[in-house]
């Protein structure tokens, strides 16, 4: 399939890398080149401008960081240089009302819109075992399958509007980070008593919460291994955003997110913001009198 792909960070890159392993006719873009350097080794071809890596294409993948970033892109080329009956595949986490006006400006465009957020950290991208949430048109979604056969583990299926899976990550990412925000409390309170949070961590995980959120993150809270970030506090407090913003206009209370955002503000007015998102232990441990 002939693929162009835009945002090479390293959720991107680890995304581009399996379609291009695959065999795929492969261009890509990015604002620093420089990034694109190992996927034009193994055969991609890189693109200077965003409308040179839309056009002939018959799906173009965004992975950007925010809804800034993706306008800017649709605005500077992608809408005007991808061909009509092609796929704008958005795999970033982005606003629902971004999503909903994206859909329509794609379809009087005479294109089709795909929102395939994922699920996953950059290791698990590279490996090709991401979570894919996807929405769109019937016909363009099963278009997409066999880029989501190599890009994921599972595919989970949200319906005919694109808006739906933008929905479902915001509240995938904050119940995840609402489990964070948890075991940061819990692991706060064993130290205040003297207790190693290994101690806490081989209870949790070895119990009723052996799932991988908490294997992972807990033992990135454990080794305060901060600094080797797979979704920084920065973006995790975009998407804490993004979720208060989709709840508020659909009249849902939200309360622990708020709970959330403020450990990441903290985080992140104390210069942790480029770190892991889990540094919010980090964040607890202060307010609880431990740094």
């Amino acid at each position: 399939m002939k693929i162009g792909f835009i945002g090479l960070g390293r959720m991107g890159s680890g995304i581009a890398g399996r379609l291009l392993s695959a065999g795929h006719d492969l261009v890509v873009y990015n604002r620093t080149p420089a990034k694109a350097a190992e996927l034009c080794k193994a055969g991609a071809r890189l693109c200077t401008t965003v409308s040179a890596a839309c056009e002939g294409r018959e799906v173009v993948i965004t992975m950007l960081g925010d809804d800034a970033a993706l306008e800017s892109i649709v605005a500077g080329g992608l809408l005007n240089s991808l061909p009509k009956g092609a796929i704008h595949m958005v795999m970033g986490t982005h606003g629902v009302p971004t999503i909903r006006a994206l859909a329509d400006t794609h379809a009087k465009a005479g294109q089709t819109l795909v929102a395939a957020p994922v699920l996953g950290r950059p290791d698990v991208a590279a490996a090709g075992q991401l979570g894919i949430v996807a929405a769109g048109p019937v016909d363009a979604v099963n278009r997409c399958r066999p880029l989501f056969e190599v890009i994921g583990r599972r595919t989970f299926e949200a319906g005919a509007e694109p808006e739906g899976a933008t929905a479902i990550k915001l509240a995938n990412n904050f119940t995840l980070g609402c489990a964070i925000q948890a075991m940061s409390e819990a692991f706060s309170l064993v130290r205040k008593h003297g207790v190693a949070p290994q101690a806490l961590y081989d209870v949790l995980t070895e119990g009723l919460f052996s799932a991988p959120a908490y294997k992972v993150y807990g033992k990135i809270i454990v080794d305060e291994a901060y600094d080797n970030p797979g979704f920084t506090s920065v973006l995790a407090l975009k998407d804490a955003d993004l979720a208060l913003a989709a709840a508020g206009a659909a009249r849902v209370p939200l309360p622990s997110v708020n709970v959330l955002r403020d450990r990441l503000l903290g985080a992140i007015a104390h210069g942790d913001g480029e770190k892991d998102w889990a540094v919010m232990a980090r964040e607890q441990a202060r307010a609880s009198g431990l740094e």
